[in-house]
């Protein structure tokens, strides 16, 4: 299991709300931290990929399950 400084549940939430729910996280933590996000939208994986190599926030684990998805971001 990974070790968060931060969760944010975005279940129940659409494209683009996650994506601006985890951007409001990374404003609140340090460099290094690490931001679990806990989405449903199956689509999450798309925006937080292109986020992820547009900023250079790497996500370090994705855990795929039946109805969502749990990403683990640690900010550059």
């Amino acid at each position: 299991m990974i070790e968060f400084n931060l969760e944010v549940d975005a279940s129940g939430l659409n494209c683009p709300l996650p994506l601006l729910r985890l951007k409001k996280a990374l404003t609140v933590v340090s460099s290094g931290d690490v931001v679990k996000v806990i989405a449903t939208d199956p689509a999450a994986h798309l925006d937080f990929g292109v986020f992820s190599n547009q900023t250079g926030h790497l996500i370090i684990q994705l855990i795929k399950e039946a109805n969502k998805q749990i990403f683990y971001f640690k900010k550059k």
